[in-house]
């Protein structure tokens, strides 16, 4: 399976990009045909992700690297409802703000665990 895994720095970034970039209203926007991608008030919806989908086992990998720990695993089938894969696609943020967020899963995983070693220290 694959996930789309994205760092908390980049959402941010994408945040303050999407601020920095705030949208107008569609003129052509109607009640009687409504297209519930625009609308007369000045909003927009985006995907604020990595846009790059990892195996499971590869993020395992990187918390593994990232603690110095093997992790247990129990390997078991695709659950109901469960999909293969999943991304955000991003071409919407990417067009208006010019941002594409990029922190890999090694990289975001490592920051984190470090961050998180740190601010819970036992």
């Amino acid at each position: 399976m694959k996930r789309d895994f994205t760092y908390i720095d980049d959402i941010v970034t994408g945040i303050v990009k999407v601020c920095d970039h705030p949208p107008a209203g569609s003129k052509t926007w109607s009640g009687d045909a409504p297209d519930p991608g625009s609308s007369y008030a000045p909003y927009k919806v985006y995907n604020i992700g990595n846009n790059n989908p990892v195996q499971l086992m590869d993020y395992i990998g990187a918390l593994e690297k990232a603690l110095g720990k093997v992790a247990e695993k129990e390997m078991l089938p695709l659950q109901q409802g469960d999909v293969p894969a999943t991304y955000a696609d991003v071409s919407d943020l990417e067009r208006d703000t010019g941002y594409k967020p990029s922190t890999s899963v090694e990289e975001g995983v490592a920051k984190f665990v470090d961050w998180y070693t740190k601010h819970y220290r036992s």
